[in-house]
């Protein structure tokens, strides 16, 4: 079973720089307090490092 995580956003995405909202939709979210169960990859990883004001992980499985 891979590793994953949940990922929540708790940032508006409003009056941020266009790299950041991409980010927020590469990750599958877009609106407040939605919640994503993502593999955990260094790719991933990456995505939610480059905004952590945004995101934050809820949880870690596997």
């Amino acid at each position: 079973m891979a590793k994953t995580i949940v990922v929540k956003q708790v940032g508006s995405p409003i009056r941020r720089p266009e790299k950041q909202r991409k980010t927020l939709i590469g990750l599958g979210l877009n609106k407040m307090n939605r919640t994503r169960e993502l593999e955990d990859t260094p790719s991933v990883r990456g995505m939610v490092n480059a905004i952590p004001h945004l995101v934050q992980i809820v949880e870690e499985k596997g």
